[in-house]
């Protein structure tokens, strides 16, 4: 059974989703394929309740400053390569940045699959969770997050990214150079 949960979040409402023990979703009030309601939130079993309880927490810990890894257990449902995409998002650190070519190349695939691989980035069902807000365009350029760039943004200077996003980028270019 799947069971809802809502929680205030300094970027908007969220609402978490739990089926069977694991955390299926995570969205920002008005994001792209936000889930259609109405929500029941009443009679939640107590391993969604557990795991809706551990999500919120976790998100309240990691917007206040104190949590860069999550250990909510997560389910993505996906395609094969959806979730090849989203497993890949998932070893991005905290306050790191990687492009949508980098990370197509870092699964070995060919340059030319940058928007096959933003797709699949676009389509995570776990929001900040499962770090989507990471990955950049070409040269740092903020774009494609479903929950708008202002809140992609807001969650750059949150893990400390700086205002411009293509700073860590850059940074990272410094320092090979040093």
């Amino acid at each position: 059974m799947i069971h809802y949960r809502s929680m205030s979040s300094p970027l908007g409402d969220v609402l978490l989703r739990a089926e069977d023990g694991h955390l299926t979703g995570m969205f920002f009030a008005g994001q792209k394929y936000h889930p259609a309601g109405p929500f029941d939130s009443a009679a939640v079993d107590a391993r969604n309740a557990r795991v809706l309880a551990q999500a919120a927490q976790e998100l309240t810990e990691y917007f206040a400053g104190g949590r860069q890894r999550f250990t909510v257990p997560l389910r993505l449902a996906g395609s094969a390569f959806q979730q090849q995409v989203w497993r890949a998002l998932c070893e991005i650190p905290f306050g790191e940045t990687i492009s949508y070519g980098q990370l197509a190349l870092g699964l070995g695939l060919p340059p030319g699959h940058a928007r096959a691989v933003g797709s699949a980035v676009g389509r995570n069902p776990i929001s900040v969770i499962v770090p989507c807000h990471r990955v950049l365009g070409a040269k740092g350029a903020l774009t494609g997050y479903a929950g708008g760039t202002d809140r992609k943004q807001a969650l750059l200077r949150l893990e400390g990214t700086a205002a411009a996003p293509h700073l860590p980028l850059l940074r990272d270019a410094l320092a090979v150079a040093a």
